[in-house]
């Protein structure tokens, strides 16, 4: 008589599970500057283990595929090699019966396109391309290339004004950053490989409650060198650009339409996530190196002609942003109660508070506006705020923390709807918006699964305002007519940030990649004053008087990452205060000390020069 049993629960199974994770903290926390080759055959070696050997194509042909890869990274390899690749790769592509097989092989053939040059480096100079080499994962993630485990000792030896001082060499907006950066500098994180990423964001924020930024003594300029430069835009771009500028001894004019400097900073995130008092710490401070002038209320291409301010400058940066809200091409776009979100928020980063109170509100869109938007909504007194977006909540371009903490707040999310109507009363009053909606259909070009219309009823969604949130438009045509190129509103720009035929005119921010984060800004605005300062005739380099500590003994044992934490939503939703919980002293101790030092141990101690 046949038995059955119950699975028992520590199988091998489970316990293979463990090493799974274990697996793939290590493949999240390759280091970049990794040969692209190498993080293939790991990832060949890897497919090799799962065949269940029934078909031979993936059973023989895989490891075949391992071991001439691993002849091309040995220096043994030659053009043959790489025929011999590539027609195995299709073999195993088309003969293979399951994902196992085919997927690895696809991944070869796209790999030969996309590392054409690294494989061709290989076969002819028998070695990796000048680029490859491993880096300092943080340092490297950071667009500004902060020293972070530097930083971070400061902060574990309680030495906030030196944390900010280290920061500031290459981000003069900490305080920004503390708060707002969506920290791209822990994807990386060595530390993955024990526990989990260091909550870099969360340090650099403690050390900035600890001492206010602009109580902190900026470096004192190098001499005047007599040259002016105009900064047009005072968003992160444009003040970061001045700032060095100015610390290398020119002199700047910045050219600001709002009447205070931010940029979306200040006119684009909401107080919740970024009060303005704390926005005002980093600008006081970066105003405070002197050499800095600020011309407020002015519309360039208006106020003031593009023509006249290159002509009275020895150089021009424009750092304009993305300002202007994108609209959509529906019908009833037009209707009363109809918003850009964008425009919205800028209303209220002017003290301009839109009265919701009974009213439904709509947000359409599913990137980090969108979240600040529908988030503000609910504290403009909204009796209800719902999230219409044609993807699924997997493909939102927001943070998922923002997203996590919108629906916290009582938000609803409805995914895969795409509109296609607003309607609209007697009156022109928008009164619900019609979506189709969605399935999701194959890959787009950004690497999204697209959404496509599904044979089902199209329905209304009964509201009172809708706040459009699907885009960012750059105010362009003045700088077009001034003979910047652009791409759909974008500026071309080469990666010095100088303008293509365009003598001493350089562009970053988010005028120059389209709308992306405040780090990026800052890295651009970076970049563009040392091409400035190359442009003028100079090579200035001003020393850091801080330094990164001595570091200690790496702590190995597992500790769990300490999270910060955000007022209950119940509470936090009624008003604008600031959401984010401070670091406990204890918090910040114990994540300082979980950092393991990489600029010091491992590849660090073998880094030379760097990328700015």
């Amino acid at each position: 008589m046949a038995k059955y049993y119950l699975q028992p629960e520590e199988n091998y199974d489970t316990k293979i599970g463990v090493l799974i994770n274990k697996f793939n903290s290590k493949v999240k926390s390759f280091p970049p500057g990794t040969c692209p080759l190498v993080v293939q055959y790991a990832s060949l070696r890897a497919s090799m283990s799962q065949t269940c050997g029934k078909c031979v194509p993936c059973r023989d042909g895989i490891p075949h595929l391992s071991f001439l890869l691993r002849d091309i990274l040995a220096g043994e390899a030659d053009e043959n090699t790489m025929r011999q690749i590539h027609e195995l790769a299709e073999m195993v592509r088309d003969g293979s019966d399951c994902a196992i097989g085919y997927q690895p092989a696809f991944e070869i053939l796209d790999s030969i396109e996309e590392f054409k040059e690294e494989y061709e480096s290989h076969i002819k100079n028998k070695s990796c391309s000048s680029s490859i080499g491993q880096k300092i994962p943080c340092i490297n993630m950071c667009p500004a290339h902060v020293d972070i485990p530097g930083y971070i000792a400061h902060i574990g030896d309680g030495n906030y004004a030196d944390a900010i001082n280290l920061i500031r060499k290459d981000n003069p907006l900490p305080t920004a950053c503390g708060l707002v950066c969506e920290h791209p500098c822990e994807e990386r994180c060595r530390r993955r490989l024990i526990d989990d990423a260091i909550n870099i964001r969360g340090l650099k924020k403690y050390a900035v409650d600890q001492v206010a930024a602009d109580t902190v003594k900026v470096p004192q300029p190098l001499p005047d060198t007599g040259k002016k430069v105009a900064v047009i835009g005072g968003g992160p771009a444009g003040l970061t650009c001045a700032y060095f500028l100015a610390q290398m001894g020119h002199r700047v004019t910045i050219y600001e339409r709002q009447k205070a400097l931010g940029g979306m900073l200040r006119y684009g995130i909401p107080n919740y996530r970024f009060p303005k008092n704390r926005l005002d710490q980093d600008i006081n401070a970066v105003l405070s190196a002197g050499n800095i002038n600020v011309e407020y209320g002015v519309m360039v291409g208006e106020d003031i002609a593009i023509e006249t301010i290159r002509k009275s400058h020895d150089a021009m940066f424009v750092g304009i942003g993305a300002q202007k809200g994108k609209t959509l091409r529906i019908e009833g776009a037009n209707a009363n109660n109809v918003f850009s979100a964008v425009e919205m928020l800028d209303g209220i980063g002017n003290d301009i508070i839109p009265d919701y109170t009974d009213k439904v509100v709509v947000v359409i869109g599913g990137g980090n506006v969108a979240m600040d938007a529908a988030r503000s909504a609910v504290r403009c007194k909204a009796k209800d705020v719902r999230i219409v977006y044609r993807r699924r909540q997997d493909d939102m371009t927001a943070l998922h923390t923002e997203i996590e903490a919108a629906i916290m707040e009582g938000i609803e999310l409805i995914t895969l709807a795409a509109p296609v109507k607003i309607e609209t009363d007697e009156q022109g009053n928008c009164v619900g918006l019609t979506v189709q909606p969605q399935m999701t259909g194959p890959y787009d070009h950004g690497g999204r699964p697209s959404s496509v219309a599904v044979n089902k009823p199209k329905f209304t969604i009964a509201c009172d305002v809708i706040l459009i949130a699907v885009g960012q438009d750059i105010i362009s045509v003045p700088f077009e007519k001034f003979g910047m190129e652009a791409n759909w509103g974008v500026f071309k720009s080469e990666l010095t940030t100088a303008v293509p035929n365009m003598d001493g005119v350089f562009v970053g921010g988010d005028c120059a990649t389209g709308p992306s984060t405040a780090i990026k800004a800052i890295a651009a605005g970076k970049v563009a004053a040392h091409n400035i300062d190359e442009y003028l005739g100079y090579h200035h380099e001003f020393p850091c008087e801080t330094k990164a500590p001595v570091p200690k003994a790496n702590v190995r044992m597992q500790i769990g990452r300490a999270n910060t934490t955000e007022r209950p939503a119940y509470i936090r939703k009624c008003d604008f205060d600031h959401v984010e919980n401070p670091y406990t002293h204890e918090e910040a101790m114990q994540e300082a000390e979980r950092c393991l030092r990489c600029d010091h141990f491992g590849c660090g101690v073998l880094q030379g020069g760097r990328d700015l």
